[in-house]
């Protein structure tokens, strides 16, 4: 039997950290090969190819390095490769794998994984890590399952998953895992509804959205001052279901003039409000003030999301990716427009 062919591509993070010379912590240095001698057992899973496109901690990763990871997908992909595995940072990975389930518009699997706890401690968890998710992208039943992120031997949606905690090896968790694994194979338990993947110009330039989450008594002020520093757009995150306070409701309302404004519920979990709360600030006054709910997405996800969209030119369609609901009519990852893709 020919083994499906899978390729990792490694980004550096804790799964790659070595401890560093003067003995205080440890930073990124191990490369893709490294990673894939220290995970016994993957070579029986599939004919693997590795690289570095980077060894850098996750918060380096910037949308220039995302979209050249999207290139690399899609040159393996052509190649016939059945799926791709992405090593990385925790820390950012819950946005990197979501910025690219937006863009892949492909079949194959590409699976995000990293580690909690670095090769030097007690208990690694980078190699089982690994297998789960070389195991899943070699398996033809995550096909058209978009990216995916793989850890403690569970398997999450991009859309979905959250990291949730700094240090415990379960830190990422989701409403739904798609599916985990059972006597080391990967288990498909609840399919990915996929939304058309977003086509970026290549000449678009990076827009500047920032994240705004007012606290008790915050000051209204901030929203002008990003505006005139030149925010294409402004994510809010907001008390409860998407409630912000009266005072900020004259500056909410001329920024949503001037530039698409949404607004998520800071608590991370639940779907924003639409219909239940009427008093001014409430979700209801939002909307009717032209500001746009998040839907299913936190504020991290809709910013993101938000500058996609934006440097496609269709920022009026952030509605039909916030929310994640399966519906029987969504067909998969074609492209929103005929826009060049920057691959």
């Amino acid at each position: 039997m020919i083994l499906p062919r899978v390729e990792v591509i490694a980004l550096g993070g804790t799964i790659a950290c070595v401890p560093g010379v003067t003995g205080e912590g440890v930073a990124p240095g191990l490369s893709a090969e490294d990673l894939l001698a220290a995970a016994p057992g993957v070579a029986d899973l599939a004919r693997i190819g590795g690289r570095n496109l980077a060894n850098v901690p996750s918060t380096e990763i910037d949308l220039a390095m995302l979209f050249a990871l999207d290139a690399a997908i899609q040159a393996h992909e052509a190649e016939g490769v059945a799926g791709v595995v992405v090593t990385q940072g925790t820390d950012t990975i819950e946005e990197t794998s979501f910025v690219l389930d937006l863009l892949h518009a492909g079949e194959m699997p590409v699976v995000f994984t990293g580690a909690m706890r670095n090769p030097s401690l007690p208990g690694p968890d980078g190699a089982a890590n690994l297998h789960t998710a070389i195991a899943c992208a070699a398996d033809p039943a995550f096909r058209n399952q978009g990216a995916l992120v793989a850890f403690d031997d569970v398997i999450h949606a991009a859309a979905w998953v959250q990291k949730r905690d700094t240090s415990a090896t379960g830190a990422f968790q989701s409403p739904a895992p798609v599916g985990w694994m059972a006597e080391g194979r990967p288990v498909l338990r609840a399919p990915v509804s996929r939304r058309p993947a977003i086509a970026v110009p290549a000449d678009a330039p990076f827009p500047f959205v920032p994240v705004l989450k007012p606290g008790l008594g915050d000051d209204p002020r901030i929203v002008p001052a990003v505006l005139d520093l030149g925010a294409a757009g402004l994510v809010l995150e907001l008390a409860g279901g998407g409630h912000a306070a009266a005072c900020w409701l004259d500056a909410l309302s001329l920024a949503a003039e001037r530039v698409p404004v949404v607004f998520a519920s800071r608590t991370r979990g639940g779907r924003v409000l639409s219909r239940t709360y009427g008093q001014r600030g409430a979700e209801i006054d939002l909307l009717r003030r032209k500001l746009r709910g998040a839907g299913d997405l936190d504020a991290l996800k809709a910013r993101l999301l938000l500058i996609l969209l934006l440097m496609a030119g269709t920022p009026d369609r952030f509605e039909e990716f916030c929310d994640l609901a399966w519906r029987p009519d969504r067909r998969g990852p074609t492209h929103t427009s005929a826009a060049t893709s920057r691959a």
